[in-house]
This record gives C-alpha cells, structure tokens and sequence, in this order.
C-alpha cells in the first residue's frame, strides 16, 4: 500500500512539474517578444549655448554699459530647451502567484525532495529489518545514491544556468536534490562507522569533514534552501538511522562536524538563521543523552567543548573568523551561542552530580566566556549567563549535600551519602576562589574599557553578584547556615575588596557607565559586610543585616543618583519584610523572656529604625515607587514591634498565647498614638503612605475595638478579673483608648473631612461612657463584672454617673467653646433619659426611681439655664423699642 502511494504521489508530482515548465517557457517566449517590439527611444542631442569670445581685453564698464551688454546677451543667446521625453507606460502590476502555480512549482518540488531523503532512509532501514543485504552493499548503495542525487543536482543548476538564487523565491530543484542528496551521504558515513564498524574514527572524521564541506560548498551555489534542508537533515540522521547500542564519541563526532559546516556557512553568507537554528539543535542534542550518568561525563563534555569553541571562532561577532562587529553594542547571537553552550555545561555538571570531569569542563566553559567577552564586546551578555550558572550550580550543590559527610578534604568517604561520585569539596572550593576572583577582576578592569555604558555596568554587577552568591552557597553547604567567624573572615575580605573599587573607581575621570558601576561596587561592600554580620553572629542578624544594607543603598543612592539604587533599597526592605514573615520570632525559640529587651527589639526595631531613615533619605531626590515601599515597610515594622512587644510582655513571652484584655486594650492605644504621629507627620511629608497608614491605623483601631474590647474580651461578658478600683485593666482598656481617640479627633479637626472627625470623636465618647459603666459595675460587683445581679442602687448609680458626665462634658464645652463637646454632652444625656424612662422607671423601686426622675430634672433645668443666659444670650431691647412693639395691633 505504502509503494503504490509513494507511486501516485511520484507521478502526479511529475505532471506537475512538466506543466510547470511548459508554463516557464511560454513565459519566457513572450517576454523575448515584448522585449523585441518595445520601441527604442533616441535621446535628442542638445547643442551647447554658443559662447562668446572676448578678444579685447577686459576692462571695467560703467551702469549703462552693464546694462547694454546684459540686453545685448539676452537678445543674442535664447535659453534652451529640454528635449521632449518620450512617454513609457508603466509597466502592469505582476499578479501573484495562484492556487495551481503554487502546487505546480513549490510544494511539489518540495515534498519530491523530502520524499527522496525520506526513501533513502526508510530504505536502510528496511533492509536491516529484513536481512536482505549485507552491511557492505547497504552503505555501498546508500553512497551511489547519494551520488545520483548529487549528479543530478548538479546537472539540472548547470543546465537552468542558476547563478544568483534568492531565498526560496521559487522552490529550487538542483538545491533541493543536492539537500537530498548531502542528507543521504551524512546517513550512510555515519551508518558505516557507528553501525557496522566499517571506519575507525580517523577515516569518519574525515569523511564526514569531506561531506560537510561538500554541503557547504554546495550551498554557497544553491542557496538557503540546500543549507535549511540538509542542515534540519543532517541532525535528524542520528535519530533516523538508530543503533542499539548507542555510541556516544561517534554522535557528538558527527555532531561537530555538522556544527562546524553549518556555523562557516552562516559565517560566509551571513545567516542569521542558520546560526540560530544550527546553535538550538546542537544544544537540543545535549540533553536527551544525559540520563546516561555520570559515566558518559567525557562525549557530553566534548560536545558543549567543541560547540563552544566554533560558536567562539564562527560566530561571535568581532571575535576572530566572526562577523564583525559595532563597537560598545551587545549583539544577542553571540551572547546567546555561547549562553546555549554554558547551559549545556551545566546540566552536565547537574546530571553527574557534580562529578570532577564536569565540575573542571564547566569551569573551563566560564573561563573561556569571560576571555571571549573581554575580546569582544558583542558577548558581554554571555558573562550574565555565565554567573547566574555558576550561582545554580554551587547552589545545588549546597542544598543537596549533606555537610555532616564532608569529612575528608578530597569528599565523603566512599559508600557514605546518596551519591558517591559527588564532587570534591576542595575542588569546589577551589573552583569557587577561581571564579570569585575571575568575575571580580574581569569586572573591575573593564571599567573604561568601552565606549557604551552598558558595557562595564554588566561586567560590574557579574564581579558583585558572584564572588557574593558563591560565598553564601558555600556558607550553606558547609557552615550549615550556623556561625562561622572563618565565613565572615572572607565576607569582610569581600567587603574591603569591594571598598577598595569603589574608591579607586570614584577617583577615575568619568566615562560610560561609571557611576553606575561604583554604585554597584558601593552595594557590594554593604551586602559582604551584611553578610559579615550574619555569619558572624547569630541568624537573627540576617534580619538586621539585610534592613541596614537597604539604609546604606538610600544614602549611596544620595551620592550616586542611580535609580537601580533606590529600586535595590525597596527590593532589601521588601526581602526583609518576608523573612520576618517566614519566622516573625527572627530567632525562633529564643527570643528571651526580659520584656521590651529580648530579639523582638533589635529584630523589629533596629530594622524599623533603619527603613524610616532610608526613607528620609530617598525622600530627598523626589517622591516614588521605591520610596513608598521604603515607607510602608517603615510604618509595619513599627507597628509590628509595638504589637509584638506587647504579646510579649502580656503573655510571659509567650508571643503564640491567647489574647487579653490588657493586650487587647495596649493594641488599642498603640495603633491610635501612632495614627496621630503619622497625622502629624503627613502634614509635613505630604505622603501617600503617611496618609494611607494614618487611615490604616484608625481602622485597626476601630475594629479591634468593636470585635476585641466591646464582644471577645468584654469583661461584661466574659469572667476576667479586672483587677484594683480605678488603677485596673478598664482604665488600660477603655479610658486610655477614649483619650487618645479624643486627641485623634482633634488632630484631623479641619484637615480632613468632617465626617471622619466626628466619627473618631463618637467613638472616643462610646468608649469614656463604657469606662464610666464598667467602673460602676467594678464598684458593686468587684473584680469579675459578670457575675450578680443588678440592684436599684447600682442602676440608680448609672443613671447618675451618666448624667454626672454629661455635666462635665457640657462644662467643658462651655469652657473652651467646644460645640463638638456640647454635642456629645446632648448625647450623654439624651442617653440618659432614654434609660430614665425606659430602663429605671421599670426596674427600680418607689425611692429610687423617684431620686432618678428628681435628679434627672434638677440637672436638666440647670443645663437649660445654662444655654439660654451664657450659650444663646439674646442681646437686650432699649425701651422704646419695646413700647414700640407692644404697641403694635395684632395682626
């Protein structure tokens, strides 16, 4: 079924064809014709202006005989005319091709050419299965084959006379059967030497070099489409014509040659894409063969080797046989040839889990990055590559090993761990100093180097960010994240290695880019010295450490206006923020049991301290991103402390305990005392986060009180002992809350709306008026209020001390001519006589209820006294105007 399908396919693509030429040449005959009959146009020859001889000599003329002379030279010479020109149409726009010309010349001559390479394989392939020819007629047929479709390539562009082709304008026949045929060729040489062990290395080598050339050579006539089809063929040959027993030096053998034709192809002609191509099918090859493990170490290291080495020579743009290159620009080809090559290096080193081989080929992969980026500027993208590599690698190796294990200088003992081919500890020690110092040096002489700023900033932030990662990796993998003075020995080495750029930088005259680097260099003397601080003392201190390296990158971002600096700020402050979230004890279990002075303070504090100075810092080059998160990250570690603290403090330092009344009201106190610093502190600031944590506060505020001090904690409610009279747990509850919601009030007084300020004001009322309560209650009932009855006397005793306060209130309002206070007076009292009437006419006996309804009346004519001769005094009428108006007749 198969042939007579490939037999059909065969014949309709060759009616197709023929009916495709049978059109090219009646093309062609009328083009001669229109050609022939177009009409030459004879370009009409103009005769020059005649010009005048003078044969006296020249001597200086008068006005008048300038102006005769001019006349007499207009009237002599006429101006000449252009020659006609001749009217040309326009040529007619050409039509696209249709539907049938498409089929007709390109997709069929396509899938021909696939079909041809596809049958030679499938044909290899079919005589293993059956047996039916020995290994040597198999390759020997296999190479006439692709001899036949070579000849035949090469025949059919000698006769088209094809000289210059461009890319894929039409689908090229001679390029497609010499695609073919190259295919077939790579199949049966590589067939002969891994398959049948027909050629030692040295004779395939050789081979495959002669077809590879062949393939370039043919592609430098026949265009892309010979270079796309055989280079996409000669990689998908290994998988095509397979073996059982896998050998590893052949493939990746073969696979260097393929990459070494198909890099000096996109060399010669410039493609880009065949570069691309040819480089993601080279690194593709790397991985599927890695699952063999450790012991295949040496073929995969001479793939990513030799791959690197021509992407190096081929490819990278300035850098010997590569294009060339614009000086001080990153070119992304080059960068990312040898970016794939280092990738491949690493899963290597991953795979074999950081086996000796591995570890030293990668090593030399990074050396050889960083030499090729120093001689050209083109790769400079590949050293980032190159760094953030190093840092995965030697961070996995830190994760994944044991450190209890390492106890010889050359690795584990044989047998001990999960895997006993682990690399050697000196070596990556030794490995870490080389490349620490490689990045650092690298990065410190290439400043001033290049005449693009970006340039020495990339080499800057690598000679930072890796000498830094591969301190903290080695850190974990052998000090285990414990204290270690000889780790922070180094990071306080780093640091000073670090400072010593930064002012020898600074002294130097400015070029791209400079500014940038020193600020880099600045930041990575303060993370060494963080890092110093954290090894040194215990793991708290990494809190700490991080919070004043984002205080010390505000005040170098004063001296260097860099905006990386103020984005670094933030980016420390957010790092801290959830460290304290992943452990908010910093220290775990040993926070101490002294209150106020345990790890809360300097874990909380020291980092709050240093976030609302860099704050202030930032807030002098302007009002940004950065600088609210700066802000914000201020105001929650205040308020973090302050609540944690006290958790603290109330619960025996126990920061996990059930909440109180006493916590509970301290919360309270403390989210208001800071609502009104930060009212206070936005007026001069004019800050949005101010502004939104002022606001934040008041409503933590309002709702810890409705849930906490008015329902969950109630001690109206709940049995809890309250303690003394007066100096108890309802004064830190309840009256210290009312007044600092009574100085809240005043301080948003007209600098926010009045809604809000009254709100405030009411809820400080509801508060003092729920002390007043709860003190009556303690007075009778002791010092747990939910037990007992309610007596007349008690009730009568609320009635009073309700009114008593709405008095004192009215007093004070008249007295410092506050209507806000006069109004919570009228409410007070308003209260007040609700429960007169309602709640004591009910419930209290003949003498109380008859003192509550006396008093109550005795008060209130006082109080109407009050507001008509002192609050509302109407001014006095003279006489006359009285007599007047009691003179006048009823209307």
């Amino acid at each position: 079924m198969f042939e007579f399908f490939a037999l059909v396919v065969a014949i309709v693509a060759f009616i197709f064809a023929r009916k495709a030429f049978n059109q090219i040449d009646t093309l062609r005959a009328r083009l001669d014709a229109l050609e022939a009959a177009a009409p030459s146009v004879a370009a009409t020859p103009v005769a020059p202006p005649p010009v005048r001889a003078y044969e006296t000599p020249i001597v200086p003329l008068s006005a008048d005989e300038v102006s005769t002379e001019a006349a007499e030279e207009t009237e002599t010479i006429p101006p000449a005319s252009p020659p006609p020109i001749p009217d040309i149409p326009a040529p007619a726009p050409q039509a696209g091709p249709g539907f049938e010309e498409r089929i007709g010349t390109r997709w069929v001559v396509w899938v021909g050419g696939l079909t041809l390479a596809l049958g030679g394989f499938f044909l290899v392939r079919y005589s293993i299965e059956q047996g039916l020819l020995g290994p040597g007629v198999r390759v020997l047929l296999g190479g006439l084959f692709a001899l036949a479709l070579l000849a035949a390539g090469e025949w059919t562009r000698r006769k088209e006379s094809l000289g210059a082709i461009e890319p894929l304008p039409i689908a090229n026949i001679p390029a497609i059967l010499t695609a073919a045929g190259t295919a077939v060729a790579f199949a049966t040489v590589y067939a002969a030497y891994a398959l049948y062990d027909f050629l030692v290395p040295a004779t395939a080598f050789i081979l495959l070099g002669m077809v590879a050339l062949g393939t370039l050579a043919a592609a430098l006539l026949h265009g892309p489409a010979l270079a796309g089809l055989g280079i996409a063929a000669a990689f998908a040959t290994p998988i095509l014509v397979s073996s059982e027993k896998p050998d590893f030096w052949a493939l990746y053998l073969y696979l260097a040659v393929v990459t070494a034709a198909a890099f000096g192809l996109a060399r010669i002609r410039l493609w880009r894409w065949l570069a691309v191509t040819t480089i993601v099918l080279a690194t593709l090859w790397t991985f599927p063969c890695l699952q063999c493990g450790p012991s295949m170490v040496g073929p995969h290291a001479f793939h990513v080797i030799a791959g690197f080495i021509l992407a190096a020579l081929l490819v990278v743009c300035g850098f010997m046989f590569g294009p060339p290159a614009e000086q001080g620009r990153i070119e992304p080809i080059s960068s990312g040839a040898l970016a794939a090559y280092l990738l491949g290096a690493t899963m290597i080193v991953l795979s074999s889990f950081h086996a000796d081989t591995a570890m030293i080929v990668f090593a030399l992969l990074v050396a050889g990055t960083l030499f090729v980026a120093w001689r050209s500027d083109a790769a400079t993208g590949a050293t980032v590559v190159a760094s953030a590599f190093v840092f995965i690698v030697f961070a996995e190796w830190a994760i994944r090993g044991n450190p209890d294990m390492l106890v010889l200088p050359g690795g584990p003992l044989p047998g001990i761990g999960p895997n006993a081919t682990d690399g050697s500890v000196s070596l990556h020690l030794i490995s870490a100093a080389i490349f620490a110092a490689g990045f650092g040096a690298a990065g410190f002489l290439a400043q001033g180097r290049s005449v693009s700023a970006i340039v020495p900033v990339v080499w800057s932030a690598c000679a930072v960010f890796t000498p830094l990662a591969l301190l903290i990796a080695l850190y974990a993998r052998i000090a285990h994240l414990d204290r270690s003075i000889p780790f922070a020995i180094l990071a306080v080495i780093l640091a000073a290695s670090f400072g010593a750029a930064t002012e020898s930088l600074s002294k130097r005259d400015h070029r791209p880019g400079l500014p940038i680097s020193i600020a880099l260099f600045a930041t990575g003397t303060l993370a060494a010295i963080a890092l110093a601080l954290t090894f040194a003392l215990e793991k708290g201190w990494l809190t700490i450490a991080l919070a004043l390296m984002s205080l010390g990158t505000a005040w170098i971002s004063m001296q260097r206006p860099i905006p990386f600096l103020r984005w670094l700020a933030a980016i420390l402050a957010g790092i801290v923020t959830v460290r304290i979230a992943y452990e908010p004890l910093i220290v775990g279990g040993d926070v101490g049991a002294t209150p106020i002075f345990n790890w809360l303070l300097w874990g909380y504090g020291i980092p709050a301290l240093s976030f609302w100075g860099g704050s202030h810092l930032l807030r002098r080059r302007g009002d940004d991103t950065p600088l609210r998160m700066v802000e914000a990250t201020a105001i929650l570690f205040t308020v973090l402390l302050a609540f944690m603290e006290i958790r603290h403090a109330v619960n025996n330092g126990d920061v996990y305990g059930p909440p109180s009344l006493a916590e509970i009201g301290l919360q309270v106190c403390v989210a208001l005392a800071m609502a009104i610093g930060l009212e206070r502190l936005r007026i001069r600031s004019r800050s949005v986060v101010h502004n939104a944590g002022a606001k934040l506060l008041t409503v933590v505020a309002g709702l810890i009180t409705v849930f906490g001090l008015l329902f969950l904690e109630n001690p109206m409610i709940w049995s809890e002992d309250v303690g003394g009279v007066f100096f108890n747990l309802l004064l830190l509850g309840y009256a210290m809350p009312a007044v600092l919601a009574l100085l809240l009030s005043y301080a948003v007084a007209g600098r926010r709306r009045a809604a809000y300020a009254n709100t405030i004001a009411a809820f400080a009322l509801m508060l003092a008026l729920t002390y007043v309560t709860f003190e009556i209650r303690r007075l009778y009932h002791g010092p747990i209020l939910s037990r007992g009855p309610t007596t007349g006397a008690e009730q009568y005793t609320y009635s009073v001390a309700w009114l008593a306060f709405g008095v004192v209130l009215l007093g004070a309002g008249i007295l410092f001519n506050s209507q806000r206070a006069r109004l919570a007076s009228a409410i007070v009292i308003a209260l007040t006589i609700a429960k007169v009437f309602v709640i004591d006419i009910s419930t209290l006996s003949d003498v109380y209820r008859a003192l509550s309804f006396i008093c109550l009346g005795l008060v209130l004519l006082p109080i109407g006294w009050l507001y008509q001769r002192i609050l509302f005094r109407r001014p006095a009428q003279p006489p006359g105007a009285t007599a007047a108006v009691a003179a006048q007749p009823d209307a």
